[in-house]
């Protein structure tokens, strides 16, 4: 793997300025994505301060215990205070030029989206203090994850200080809403699409023009985090595992027919359902009328130990997702690189950047969206072959050592935010670790 090209000083030149970087999300601590935490902690273990800005604050019972310190930290602020009124003075009368064009620039990017105005007003004046915050940390870099409304933060900072900005693109942030997306891109240091996938929807929406301006920088997991397996799970019941949120979006509803068919077909199995969410009462329905009970159970949202457990006691890991007829799609689950780290095979589908991670018949099996059938033999062919699973657990953690670990992927972020800070005009396409994809099944 290439590494980006730093530049070289003269040996009498003093040492380049550093580099302090503040983050940006819809919501913090989010058990759901706990990507950004890890990839926050993975940064400042390579010497990078982060500061955390959350748009808003979660508010759930169940917390990763590597979030506390970080939330404790962590930058909140309502909607309307004290604090952020002398913000927007203080920029009204600073710099009233720039202060009324961003407002006008994101109303009028934002009109015609009831969902995006509206939000577009809620967050507006907080954006405005976190400028006035970063200026007084000394940020020279913002990154905002999501490219909808915490981009939108990000790009109110930039105009208001001249702070750079990036973002990175996962999922139904980019496939359900672009509003604004190509006044994002033009404005920011750089762009990251976490999927090769996501980067040609993005170039769609930009130009080709963008395209050494938006990088591949694939989320990550920690193999180390994951024990490796001495050997498959021999006799019993299959162990079916899917750790993810009651969404549509996530398909849960394949996974409750396709047991329903293993069942009877005489297939011996159990499938622990591990998540929270709006569906979940719905899916509850759904096991009962199928007389799915005790061989389907469900768990609730779990900490990260206890999904480490679940991981390592399952035989298979089943993330069917689904495209929703809002436009939803998945970007590549984490939750899949921690399953291929744990040694499983995965069962997922052939959808959007799922692909780049699961290599169809190598890690896994890929499945069309809703085929509750071929989600079944998959199922039934990985229970009936136990050194198939061993094959495809060890090949799904080369590819995630390979393509998806987290620090190597941290590192590729670093070296982008300090391009950035430094003032470097671009980086070069051909430099980006993140580019060399994972081999892709189509």
């Amino acid at each position: 793997m290439s590494a980006l090209a730093t530049p070289q000083t003269a040996p009498d030149a003093a040492p380049a300025a550093p580099v302090r970087v503040a983050y940006i999300m819809s919501r913090f601590p989010k058990i759901t994505e706990t990507f950004v935490l890890y990839e926050i902690l993975a940064l400042e273990a390579q010497g990078v301060p982060v500061e955390v800005f959350p748009l808003l604050r979660e508010k759930s019972r169940v917390v990763h215990p590597e979030a506390a310190a970080v939330t404790a930290r962590a930058h909140f602020h309502p909607f309307a205070s004290w604090r952020i009124v002398r913000a927007n003075l203080h920029y009204l009368r600073r710099r009233p030029a720039d202060y009324v064009r961003v407002v006008a620039e994101v109303l009028r990017g934002t009109l015609g989206s009831a969902n995006f105005f509206a939000g577009a007003l809620g967050i507006l004046p907080k954006s405005v203090r976190f400028a006035y915050e970063m200026q007084a940390l000394g940020v020279t870099h913002v990154h905002a994850h999501f490219a909808t409304h915490p981009a939108v933060a990000a790009l109110i900072v930039h105009r208001l200080t001249g702070i750079p900005f990036s973002f990175t693109a996962h999922g139904s942030d980019l496939h359900v809403e672009r509003r604004m997306l190509d006044r994002k891109v033009a404005a920011a240091a750089f762009a990251v699409a976490i999927s090769q996938f996501n980067k040609e929807i993005m170039l769609l929406e930009c130009g080709e023009e963008a395209r050494d301006k938006i990088h591949v920088v694939h989320c990550g997991v920690d193999p180390q985090g994951f024990p490796r397996r001495t050997g498959a799970h021999m006799g019993g019941a299959l162990r079916i595992l899917c750790v993810a949120a009651f969404e549509e979006v996530k398909g849960h509803r394949t996974l409750i027919e396709a047991c329903r068919q293993l069942r009877d077909r005489g297939v011996r199995f159990v499938c622990d359902l591990v998540g929270a969410g709006p569906l979940r009462s719905e899916i509850e329905s759904l096991i009962a009328a199928a007389h799915l009970d005790g061989l389907v159970r469900l768990h609730g949202a779990q900490p990260r130990q206890e999904v480490a457990r679940l991981l390592a006691a399952a035989d298979v890991f089943c993330l069917p997702s689904v495209p929703t007829a809002g436009g939803k799609r998945e970007g590549i689950p984490v939750v899949l690189m921690e399953a291929m780290a744990s040694e499983l095979p995965v069962v997922s589908s052939r959808l959007s950047g799922i692909p780049e991670l699961v290599a169809d018949g190598t890690s896994g099996w890929l499945i069309e969206p809703r085929d509750s059938a071929g989600l079944a033999d998959a199922l039934a062919k990985l229970g009936a072959d136990p050194a198939l699973r061993l094959r495809m657990g060890r090949a799904g953690r080369g590819i995630v050592e390979e393509h998806f670990h987290l620090q190597t992927n941290a590192r590729l972020l670093q070296r982008l935010f300090m391009a950035s800070s430094h003032g470097e005009p671009r980086v070069p396409e051909a430099a980006q670790v993140g580019n060399q994809a994972a081999p892709c099944s189509t």
